[in-house]
C-alpha cells in the first residue's frame, strides 16, 4: 500500500491497482493536478474535508473515478452539482481487489450550538496489503483490527487526551498523523511529541507531512 498525505485529512490511497483518494478538502492543495483517480471517498460534508469549488474540476480530469460519500454529503454534492453515490455504516464497496467498508455514523460534537452531522470512517482493505482506517471526524466508530490508522491531530471538536486514547483503543501498527491545518509548525510538533510518548506501545508514528508518498507492507 502506497499512502500520500495530500494536506490536512486527505489521502491518496494505492492499492492493488488502485488509486482511491479519501476527503479532499479546502485545505488541501495537493489535489488540484491529481489524474489516474478511480475512486473519490467523502467521510462528511464540511467543507475541509470535500471542496465543492475544486471537486468539479477534479471529478473533470477523473471521468473515470467513482464517488461516494456519507449520505448528507452525498446531498450537499448533488446540491453543488456534483453526482455521488452514498454508503452507509456496514455497507462494503468494492473496487477491483479492494475493499471499502463504512463504520460509524455521527460527527464528533462540537459544541451544543451545532448539530451534529453524518459522519462515516472507511476501513480499506485488500489481500496482501495492511488495512487502513481513516475516521473522518470522530472517534467512536468500531473499525476491527487495523495496521494503519489515519490519525486526527486536532479539531474543535476533540483534545490531546481524546486522540491518545483513540490510538490507545485502535492500537494499529503504524499511525499517519492527519487533520492538521489549524497546527502551527510548532504545535504540530507538540501534538506528535504527545502521540509518540503516550501512544500504544509499539505503534510507530509515520509523518507524511512531507507530502511525499511511502510504502506500507
Amino acid at each position: 500500500m502506497r499512502i500520500t498525505h495530500l494536506g490536512h485529512s486527505c489521502l491518496l490511497v494505492e492499492a492493488r491497482g488502485q488509486r482511491i483518494l479519501v476527503d479532499p478538502g479546502v485545505f488541501s492543495p495537493g489535489i488540484d493536478d491529481l489524474t489516474g483517480l478511480d475512486v473519490v471517498l467523502v467521510t462528511h460534508q464540511h467543507a475541509d474535508h470535500v471542496d465543492l469549488q475544486r471537486l468539479p474540476d477534479l471529478v473533470e480530469i477523473n471521468p473515470q473515478a467513482r464517488l461516494y460519500a456519507e449520505p448528507q454529503a452525498a446531498a450537499a454534492m448533488e446540491k453543488a452539482g456534483i453526482g455521488a453515490e452514498y454508503t452507509v455504516a456496514g455497507k462494503v464497496l468494492t473496487f477491483g481487489p479492494v475493499e471499502v467498508t463504512a463504520v460509524g455514523e455521527m460527527h464528533a460534537l462540537i459544541n451544543e450550538a451545532l448539530p451534529r452531522v453524518g459522519n462515516l470512517g472507511l476501513v480499506i482493505r485488500a489481500q496482501g496489503e495492511p488495512s487502513l482506517f481513516h475516521p473522518g471526524d470522530a472517534y467512536d466508530a468500531e473499525p476491527g483490527q487495523i495496521d494503519i490508522l489515519a490519525l486526527p491531530l486536532n479539531a474543535p471538536w476533540t483534545a490531546s487526551r481524546d486522540t491518545i486514547a483513540f490510538a490507545q483503543r485502535i492500537s494499529p501498527r503504524v499511525c499517519i498523523p492527519i487533520h492538521d491545518a489549524l497546527l502551527s509548525a510548532v504545535g504540530r510538533g507538540l501534538y506528535l511529541s504527545q502521540v509518540r510518548s503516550f501512544g500504544p506501545d509499539g505503534m510507530v508514528v509515520r509523518d507524511l507531512g512531507d507530502g511525499n508518498a511511502a510504502e506500507f507492507t
